[in-house]
């Protein structure tokens, strides 16, 4: 009989894609299957995130609930970016955890799994040309990374001390997985990496030159594909080149991902950030006139050290110009190993407010946005059933599209007209 096995994941894609490598791995090697019910798991794993601090406080009151409903000899393991960055230290907070693996090593969770107390967070571990098994949790979609690691120095980020260097992952690799998803059914990909846009800087070994925009239109060649999707992108590397292959290949959904961080020029340079405001603009306000019906999205933090009003009022001039359809927004968290960690941090109180100044105008320019979608006909890839016989999917510029139906309509890509548009869904109607 097999053994059970429960995971959670926080985070981001990326987190979602090493869980799915992780049960891949149990699946095919130890014999594990997944449950839901954690009284029943013989082996519990919470696969973490660090980007932020909340989700770093939320770990150890996770895994303290954990040891108290496990059943006796089931054993917990700790991965991902904060084991990336604790190590050691989570033994020391939570001595009943039984392994601790780090963000890039992931192929080592077999060892884990069987040696006590086991360790590896080494940052640099390369299993970029690895062969995982095969897990997906959607049988629509399939997350896909081509990259690891990040080489950007951004002030206020954890992330290249928790995953390490960038390096690509080779092309034919890549391809083989997107054949290898598309013949188990999933109709759209999902690429994944920290800087998708400057893939093929580095790979671990000599392989064919390729960039970014380049392997797009390969993996748009691969027969079955219908749907290609990213994140993220970096504003830096958005090139004419780049631009022209987003709009024009017909299987790229037209939604991206611009991640702003501040509107100051100022701002963004104490951030590393690489480019300016005119930049980001002429990149987003190009990409609008190349492609009307292109959803952009973005990250903003707000109150970073040091940010003045003008600084902010920035960061809003960005926000009407561009117009996002989208935003995540925060203040700024100060995260351990990063150089804005030890700043002088801005009175919360100002902080909040600017928080609450830019997530109102936003709504409001949602709402503007959403209504304009009232009796459009949008083309919709289902994949997702939801209560009160709802059946949900993304439109090909990322809106979520809902419509009454039951599972017979997953996996189908189906034109809706928009009967009801809403902030988050967009209620409708199937007309083919």
């Amino acid at each position: 009989m097999s053994k059970l096995l429960f995971i959670q994941t926080l985070g981001c894609a990326m987190n979602v894609r090493d869980s799915e490598h992780i049960i891949a791995e149990l699946k095919s090697k130890e014999d594990y299957a997944l449950t839901d019910d954690i009284k029943k798991a013989d082996l519990i794993l919470i696969n973490t995130c660090s980007v932020r601090e909340k989700p770093v406080n939320k770990l150890f009151s996770e895994i303290g609930s954990f040891e108290k409903v496990k059943k006796d000899g089931a054993k917990i393991g700790v991965l991902g970016c904060t084991a990336s960055h604790l190590g050691d230290e989570i033994f020391k907070r939570a001595p009943y955890v039984d392994f601790v693996l780090g963000a890039r090593n992931t192929s080592k969770i077999s060892k884990a799994v069987n040696t006590p107390k086991f360790i590896s967070t080494d940052i640099n571990y390369d299993d970029s040309e690895y062969a995982f098994g095969d897990f997906r949790t959607s049988k629509y979609k399939a997350f896909v990374n081509i990259m690891i690691g990040c080489d950007k120095k951004c002030s206020y980020c954890i992330v290249p001390q928790t995953r390490g260097d960038e390096i690509s992952i080779p092309a034919n690799l890549i391809l083989k997985e997107v054949e290898k998803s598309v013949n188990s059914g999933a109709k759209e990909i999902f690429l994944l990496g920290q800087n998708v846009n400057n893939y093929g800087r580095r790979f671990s070994n000599s392989h064919e030159k390729i960039d970014f925009s380049d392997l797009l239109v390969k993996i748009s060649d691969v027969k079955g594909v219908e749907r290609i999707r990213f994140t993220s992108p970096h504003p830096l590397h958005m090139d004419d080149k780049f631009l022209d292959v987003f709009v024009n290949n017909d299987k790229i959904c037209k939604s991206m991902h611009m991640p702003l961080q501040s509107g100051s020029t100022r701002v963004l340079k104490a951030m590393r950030r690489g480019y300016t405001k005119e930049w980001f603009l002429d990149r987003a306000l190009k990409l609008r006139e190349m492609c009307p019906d292109v959803s952009i999205s973005t990250d903003i933090i707000v109150a970073y050290p040091g940010e003045s009003d003008e600084d902010f009022l920035d960061t809003m001039d960005v926000l009407e110009k561009v117009r996002f359809e989208q935003i995540f927004s925060f203040k700024f968290s100060p995260r351990p190993l990063t150089p804005a960690a030890n700043l002088p941090m801005i009175d919360d109180e100002i902080a909040s407010r600017r928080l609450s100044t830019l997530q109102n105008r936003h709504t409001q320019i949602l709402d503007e946005i959403t209504q304009k979608e009232l009796g459009k006909v949008h083309r919709v890839y289902f994949e997702e059933l939801r209560d009160g016989f709802q059946v949900a999917g993304r439109s090909f510029n990322n809106f979520m599209v809902s419509v009454k139906g039951s599972e017979e309509l997953l996996g189908k890509t189906l034109d809706v007209k928009i009967t009801n548009p809403k902030r988050m869904v967009l209620y409708g109607e199937i007309v083919s």
